[in-house]
C-alpha cells in the first residue's frame, strides 16, 4: 500500500478555499442603461407640443420605460441651433415625471403655456432611470409669449 502524500490534502484544501470564496462579493452591478431613441415632436398650435415617446434605445433594444421627459430651452441666437447645441447649452425649463407618462410608442400633448421665456428653440429629450438622457428631439421655434 502506498503512504499518502502531503500534497494532496493541500491541494485539495487550496482548491476548496478557493472555491468558497471565488467571484464578487455585494450586491450585484446592473448593466449599464443605454440612451433613449429621440423623442417624435411637433407643435400643435403655440403653446401645445404633441410627443411620442421612444419605443427603442439607441442600440435598437426595446425600451421599457422612459422615467421623465424634460423640455429644454435656447434662447433666439443668429443661426438655428443643433439638437445637440441646445441640450449641451440650454436650460432644462419644464418636466414631466412618470406616472404621468404614457408607455414607451404612446403619444401625448404636452402644454407649454407655464413656459414664460422670449423667443427661442427648444427640444425634448426622454430620461430613463438612472439620470440616462436620450437623444434630443428636433429643434422647435419657440414664439413669444406676449403673441
Amino acid at each position: 500500500m502506498r503512504p499518502l502524500r502531503l500534497a494532496n490534502p493541500l491541494l485539495s484544501i487550496t482548491l476548496g478555499f478557493l472555491a468558497v470564496h471565488c467571484g464578487r462579493k455585494g450586491d450585484p452591478i446592473p448593466r449599464p442603461r443605454a440612451a433613449a431613441q429621440a423623442v417624435g415632436a411637433r407643435l400643435e398650435g403655440l403653446r401645445k407640443v404633441r410627443l411620442v415617446l421612444p419605443s427603442e434605445d439607441v442600440k435598437g433594444d426595446d425600451l421599457v420605460g422612459v422615467e421623465t421627459v424634460r423640455v429644454l430651452y435656447l434662447p433666439l441666437g443668429l443661426t438655428k441651433p443643433t439638437p445637440e447645441e441646445v441640450f449641451s447649452r440650454g436650460e432644462v425649463v419644464l418636466e414631466r415625471r412618470r406616472p404621468d407618462l404614457p408607455g414607451p410608442g404612446a403619444a401625448f400633448v404636452m402644454d407649454l403655456k407655464s413656459l414664460q421665456r422670449p423667443r427661442g428653440w427648444i427640444v425634448v429629450v426622454a430620461v430613463r432611470l438612472g439620470n440616462v438622457a436620450g437623444r434630443p428631439s428636433e429643434v422647435l421655434p419657440w414664439m413669444d409669449p406676449a403673441l
